[in-house]
């Protein structure tokens, strides 16, 4: 593996990339990072991008030299070594439903997990099978390891999540719940009236801007006449 460096910045930081090629099958995976990424990082994409696909490499060669790929050969392994077993408790990761849309891109709510389900059994090399409640039995129940939290049982731990609406692509609705803040935009010379939405299952500080006018044909709720 090697990196291709002094590429302009993307809107989202990227400024490289991390050229991966398998030596047998001279098959490459090309991933846009960030020339700041740690060693940790590096192996938390390489786990959920190449590994998820392709296993667990044999052994590695750099062109960035023996202490780097020791070092981030280690925390390769140390992200293998989060694994489960049949009965063990995890939670599930479920993403909220894309269609937020804010001003001229969408909305990023942050993610939340539900559960604990029981693992039954292992799938593969880093998916999970759950025990998944009947109201969910229209969800494919396999998992990959990315998605999961372990829960650790605690018998003083009373567990009170909200009921949450999963739809089969593991995806939610977010229900907005006030109005924080209103201002004006202009865009190509049209003045755009926007609002800051509190979302009932997100942190004051994850508050979205958006546009007043497609908030108040999908909620017309959050705006009492």
């Amino acid at each position: 593996m090697d990196f291709v460096i002094g590429f302009p910045r993307t809107p989202k930081g990227h400024d490289s990339i991390w050229v991966i090629v398998d030596r047998l099958t001279k098959s490459a995976h090309f991933i846009a990072v960030k020339t700041t990424y740690s060693a940790a990082q590096l192996a938390r994409l390489y786990v959920d991008i190449i590994v998820k696909y392709h296993g667990v490499p044999v052994s590695i060669v750099s062109d960035r030299g023996t202490q780097f790929t020791s070092r981030f050969w280690q925390k390769l392994q140390e992200r293998r070594e989060v694994q489960y077993e049949p009965g063990d408790q995890v939670f599930l990761k479920v993403s909220p439903m894309k269609g937020v849309v804010k001003f001229g891109k969408r909305g990023k709510l942050n993610p939340r997990y539900i559960g604990p389900f029981e693992i039954l059994e292992r799938v593969g090399n880093v998916s999970y099978r759950l025990a998944l409640p009947p109201h969910l039995s229209y969800v494919h129940p396999v998992f990959h390891i990315s998605m999961l939290k372990k829960y650790i049982p605690d018998p003083s731990h009373v567990l009170q999540t909200p009921k949450v609406n999963i739809a089969e692509n593991l995806s939610y609705e977010e229900i907005p719940v006030a109005i924080i803040d209103r201002q004006i935009r202009k865009l190509r010379n049209k003045e755009i009236p926007m609002i800051k939405v509190q979302w009932q299952n997100q942190r004051i500080e994850e508050c979205t801007w958006e546009m007043e006018e497609s908030m108040r044909t999908r909620y017309p709720q959050l705006f009492p006449q």
